[in-house]
């Protein structure tokens, strides 16, 4: 590793205000004609809620979001109890009854926008640790940790990095400084800027992120050490010089969200662009073959991972897999190949685009897959020797905390991501003009709805965000290494195995929808 990278230092949160003219937020203030412009709001409110300027009499349409709710009451600034007027009325959005899903309410949502924006934790009192699928991570929690063991360190001097290659075999030993990297998303599934973004915030970041299996555009050239090339069954627009570029090639066996099926991208995403770089017909429906049709076995697939060590000395080699119920024998199998990293993908996983018939039907879900996992390489001898990434699902910081104490060395992020670029889980991925926040297009006027540098910073801001969740998490068990936590099933518990009395208190405290 070079000394560039041992003296990396994570960079500042940056604001990074939402690319539309009315945020969404969980409160709305509304102000009635009965306002007389005194500007008493603006002056009292320290969060930013009402805005005034000097050469505009008129008050400025409240910023919604940044209003912290009725626990405001209980302060002196409260501008609904101290408007002269009695102008203001505060209450929930109802527009929150109509965005997000099970697994991504609407209050996570928010909370990912809040923290793309400032690079904090929200201030606003949203739910983002859980949501409300009834299952999976939602199950799981942290025990309340010993205040004994607390241990009282500042974040930068935490250790949130891991080592992408424990095998000793002499190729490079590339450290991310998060536990995170960033997943495929292919050219064609999404804007080119949101590519081109994800690159440049993973350089910022010093992790990483995927090209997915639709070829390597030239505009990621210049962020070439923080991009892995994916090698996937149609082996669209895979060359030598793509390999030879990246640090980490990965073989995309399976995904979670559709085993048993290879990738498709639908003929309104086709574009020229598209099917010059993938070498097809401009509005023809892609669909990648499964599986490999040169892999029926282990001895197979280690001429896989030969022939890329072969094209590029310094490459690490990842092997990505969906969950089945060997998933721990696919691990070792990859790891007697000679791979750095297994990537497990569980059930949970995938975009808008895979299809409902595989999505969540098939593969095992991950929290699951994990300790299996874990616990077969620790028998096998082999699990300080191979990296272990899991995805599927892993929707905020804490879902990585209870992947990691699962027994995963690290997580691969693609869903989060797109989230704090403000995609509201339409689920129109599959559709070149359906995304209709330019975002998973190809539609060249849509893709102008956001710019590279905008969604690098909304990028960098997220995960500097959910890093200050992982430290508070790590010094309240006084650790001061994110390494500490891999397999500490010890510190977790499932609610499914608790009696009534102890589940009560992991669970999250009701909220009352009031009007003020």
């Amino acid at each position: 590793m070079s000394d560039k990278k041992k003296n990396f230092k994570l960079p500042k949160g940056v604001e990074t205000p939402s690319r539309f003219r009315n945020t969404i937020g969980k409160y709305t203030i509304k102000r009635s004609s009965a306002c007389i412009s005194c500007g008493l709001c603006a002056e009292l409110c320290p969060y930013g809620v009402h805005q005034r300027y000097d050469n505009y009499s008129n008050p400025i349409r409240p910023k919604d979001h940044k209003c912290i709710g009725f626990k405001c009451k209980e302060n002196d600034f409260f501008c609904v109890d101290r408007c002269p007027q009695q102008a203001l009325t505060l209450r929930l959005n109802p527009i929150l009854d109509t965005m997000g899903d099970y697994r991504w309410p609407a209050e996570m949502l928010l909370a990912h926008f809040e923290m793309a924006e400032t690079g904090d934790l929200p201030k606003v009192d949203l739910e983002y640790d859980l949501g409300n699928s009834g299952g999976g991570f939602d199950k799981i929690r942290f025990k309340t940790a010993d205040p004994k063991n607390y241990i009282d360190i500042s974040d930068e001097d935490i250790d949130t990095s891991v080592n992408l290659n424990k095998t000793g075999d002499g190729r490079p030993e590339i450290v991310i400084s998060i536990p995170c990297y960033g997943g495929g998303m292919s050219y064609g599934s999404t804007a080119l800027s949101v590519m081109t973004g994800r690159a440049r915030a993973a350089e910022r970041l010093n992790t990483l992120t995927c090209t997915g299996e639709g070829g390597y555009p030239s505009e990621l050239v210049p962020y070439k050490d923080h991009v892995i090339t994916q090698v996937a069954t149609g082996l669209f627009a895979v060359r030598e010089e793509t390999i030879q570029y990246a640090p980490v090639v990965e073989f995309k066996y399976a995904q979670g969200a559709k085993p048993g099926l290879g990738g498709h991208l639908l003929g309104e995403k086709v574009t020229p662009e598209v099917a010059a770089m993938r070498e097809t017909v401009v509005g023809s429906s892609l669909f990648s073959p499964f599986p490999f049709h040169s892999v029926y076995s282990v001895e197979d697939h280690k001429k896989h991972v030969d022939w890329m060590k072969r094209i590029s000395p310094r490459i690490l080699v990842s092997v990505k897999v969906s969950t089945p119920t060997d998933v721990d024998m696919v691990a070792v199998g990859a790891y007697y190949a000679g791979a750095h990293i297994i990537h497990i993908d569980g059930s949970y996983g995938g975009t808008g685009a895979a299809p409902d018939i595989a999505k969540k039907n098939i593969a095992m879900p991950i929290e699951y897959a994990i300790p299996k996992v874990h616990k077969f390489l620790l028998e096998e001898g082999a699990r300080d020797k191979i990296c272990l990434i899991a995805s599927g699902g892993i929707r905020n910081a804490m879902d990585v905390a209870k992947a990691i104490a699962l027994g995963a060395d690290g997580v691969v992020i693609g869903t989060a991501e797109i989230v704090a670029l403000e995609c509201i889980r339409c689920t129109n991925c599959e559709s070149g003009r359906g995304c209709a926040r330019g975002i998973a297009t190809t539609d060249p006027e849509l893709s102008k709805m956001t710019t590279e540098e905008w969604n690098e910073q909304r990028i960098v801001n997220m995960y500097l965000a959910w890093r200050k969740q992982w430290c508070g998490i790590l010094r309240s068990f006084g650790m001061k290494s994110i390494k500490e936590l891999v397999g500490r099933t010890d510190l977790l518990v499932h609610l499914d195995y608790l009696d009534e009395d102890e589940r009560v208190k992991y669970q999250p405290a009701p909220q009352k929808k009031m009007i003020i």
